[in-house]
């Protein structure tokens, strides 16, 4: 998973970062992403795509990411107003120029997980599942789902009965059924199917009565 580094490093580039984002997909919570600039060679056991790996590596890993004095690393949160504002696309790009914004060392290459990309003055490469083909993406990746799993469960304290500890804001039945019979919360995304399908159907005729 280093070979996208190792390369770079062989053309000279020595802080290259990946970039991932977490949170496109769901019907609630914000997106977030994340960049990381691992050392190298990086010898972090497990370190994988987030996706691959279960809740307790990932949080475990997450740890040991934030707390290593050689990793740099700076997180991104857009929430659901502007998603639904901008769309989860442009949301998506601005929580990667966050994410940028809040590393403490200017990166000088982006390999960035997806196949649409913003714009970046830096150099970069996007990668279609570049969290399974990247160490720098994988590490990203782990850092913006635990990101994100943590600020879903904070939501779901706070929003209780939609279950978004358990499904973190995705259309499983479980949630599409809280949503039906309790509507949305303030932190579910207006824009998105079918909780915007919900808010604009006609009244029934019970609700009329």
């Amino acid at each position: 998973m280093s070979l996208f580094e190792h390369r770079l490093q062989l053309e000279g580039f020595s802080r290259i970062a990946g970039i991932d984002e977490a949170g496109r997909g769901p019907l609630a919570g914000p997106v977030v992403a994340a960049i990381c600039i691992l050392p190298f060679p990086a010898n972090f056991e497990h370190l994988n795509d987030s996706k691959q790996l279960s809740p307790d590596r990932r949080s475990a890993l997450f740890d040991i990411l934030r707390a290593h004095p050689q990793v740099h690393f700076g997180i991104g949160i857009v929430d659901v107003e502007t998603i639904d504002r901008i769309n989860i696309l442009q949301a998506t790009f601005l929580a990667m120029r966050k994410a940028l914004q809040n590393l403490s060392i200017l990166p000088d290459y982006l390999l960035i997980d997806g196949n649409q990309i913003p714009h970046f003055e830096i150099p970069n490469q996007a990668i279609v599942s570049g969290d399974s083909l990247s160490v720098s993406i994988a590490a990203a990746s782990i850092l913006a789902k635990v990101t994100r799993d943590r600020i879903m469960e904070e939501l779901d304290a706070k929003w209780p009965g939609y279950g978004f500890k358990q499904h973190k804001g995705y259309a499983t039945p479980t949630h599409l059924r809280a949503i039906q019979e309790m509507g949305p919360s303030p932190s579910h995304r207006r824009s998105f199917d079918p909780v915007r399908s919900m808010l604009h159907a006609p009244p029934t005729q019970m609700e009329l009565i």
